[in-house]
């Protein structure tokens, strides 16, 4: 996988995300033909975007997660900006 593929499958989930779509690992990778979910989310992450991972459970009473585009605590933010400003 080049670098510009994995880009275009970044860009493409983070496009969902802010659409407001809630997606298992599962559907990003069937969806977006990503090998390995939670590195993504761990990429996207590290570009600023505050993804959180959230369970649900179904009316069956079975648990699963799902990734969400959040907004970020201002405790969060203050230590970033605590951190940039050493």
């Amino acid at each position: 996988m080049t670098a510009t593929t994995m880009v275009t499958k970044s860009a493409k989930v983070i496009a969902a995300l802010v659409n407001g779509e809630e997606l298992t690992g599962k559907q990003i990778s069937a969806r977006f033909g990503v090998a390995n979910a939670r590195a993504l989310i761990s990429s996207i992450r590290k570009q600023g975007y505050p993804v959180f991972l959230n369970k649900r459970t179904n009316s069956l009473g079975e648990t699963y997660s799902k990734y969400r585009l959040g907004t970020a605590p201002r405790s969060v933010v203050a230590a970033g900006y605590q951190a940039l400003a050493m």
